[in-house]
């Protein structure tokens, strides 16, 4: 376990009005902070007022990309109980993005305990609005002043919180979709499968592509025949086509979502098929909802938690799903996830974890 020195601030801030927090642009009173010495391991946890960092320019994050970060959040019920959704698994995952990095990974009981303690310094950040929540971002970078490709020496693992709205500004209204066939956004052997920031580095020009041409966000085709679909943008992507539900598989191009196979495991509990094993190309998507079988579309990510899709171009065919409606089961997964995540709905699957 770790022993985690608290600093609280002097000077707290001004709470943000809760009905109009936008999303990632308020932060609270703290941080956690964790150094990594070779030699030494994981040292001098630590959480202490939210502030800048200081940095050497020469440290390795800033020219060799060496960092990692993770996304979740903490709600609160009704009851003012504050709580978190399947951390370990942002946990494993993260140890995953530091092993495909070369960087030293962090134990997950000692992730989620870090996150605990910081959400529970900054509980009265946490929002009880409707709707809202507290985002977490846990980020490693690499520090060691080094000009040179290599693993760095030295990192640290910090945790920033931010309370936040609906990522989207629309909301639950479905969003209209790019489907990108000039960028690919990961190839097999690459770091598609793990959270970094170059993979969002190298997402932007195609973003910026489809947001001027009026769609919300990208879906992405696989990098090498760039015809099967992998992720949309910040969010794993799923299909109901004739009655199947299909998402692409995570084999090493698309993100193992935690939303993603929560979602899942709930379509298996309710009697659906899903095909998360085999790709699915745009053509066989298109051809579906020109036959009137592409009955729904969404995305799953911790942001958005479920967010739907009305409307897909390609190559110049625009196509719209649903009729432009969110479909019963994308609302059944939206209504089913918050339920569980803000204690509207009994966790029957052990997912909740309480701070």
């Amino acid at each position: 376990m770790l022993e985690i020195k608290v600093t609280k601030t002097t000077t707290p801030k001004a709470k943000p009005d809760e009905n109009n927090l936008g999303f990632g642009t308020h932060y609270t009173d703290h941080m956690f902070r964790m150094d990594y010495t070779e030699g030494q391991g994981w040292h001098s946890p630590r959480i202490e007022p939210y502030q800048p960092i200081s940095l050497d320019p020469a440290a390795m994050v800033f020219h060799y990309a060496q960092e990692s970060f993770e996304g979740m959040k903490a709600y609160r019920t009704a009851e003012g109980q504050v709580q978190l959704f399947r951390p370990e698994k942002n946990a494993e995952r993260l140890q995953s993005t530091h092993e495909r990095l070369c960087i030293p990974t962090i134990p997950v009981e000692d992730f989620v305990q870090a996150v605990k303690a910081l959400v529970d310094v900054d509980c009265d950040w946490v929002p009880s609005a409707p709707g809202t929540s507290l985002y977490l971002r846990p980020f490693t970078i690499a520090t060691e002043p080094h000009l040179g490709v290599k693993p760095s020496a030295t990192y640290e693992f910090i945790v920033i919180a931010s309370p936040s709205g609906a990522y989207y500004a629309e909301g639950l209204d479905p969003v209209k979709i790019y489907v990108e066939d000039e960028y690919v956004r990961a190839t097999p052997g690459g770091t598609g499968f793990i959270k970094c920031g170059g993979n969002y580095a190298a997402s932007l020009a195609g973003q910026m592509k489809a947001h001027d041409l009026g769609y919300s966000q990208v879906l992405w085709l696989d990098g090498v025949k760039r015809k099967y679909v992998e992720e949309v943008g910040s969010m794993n992507c799923f299909f109901k086509i004739d009655g199947v539900i299909r998402t692409a598989p995570t084999v090493g191009t698309v993100l193992p979502g935690i939303t993603r196979m929560s979602c899942i495991e709930l379509l298996r509990d309710w009697g659906y098929t899903v095909d998360c094993d085999t790709r699915l190309s745009i053509q066989e998507v298109m051809d579906a909802a020109h036959a009137g079988k592409l009955e729904e579309v969404f995305g799953t990510g911790t942001a958005a938690v479920v967010s739907p899709v009305g409307k897909l171009y390609y190559e110049g065919d625009e196509v719209t799903v649903n009729d432009g409606n969110i479909g019963e089961v994308t609302q059944r997964l939206y209504d089913t996830l918050t339920g569980i995540q803000w204690g509207v709905l009994p966790d029957e699957k052990g997912w909740i974890v309480k701070v």
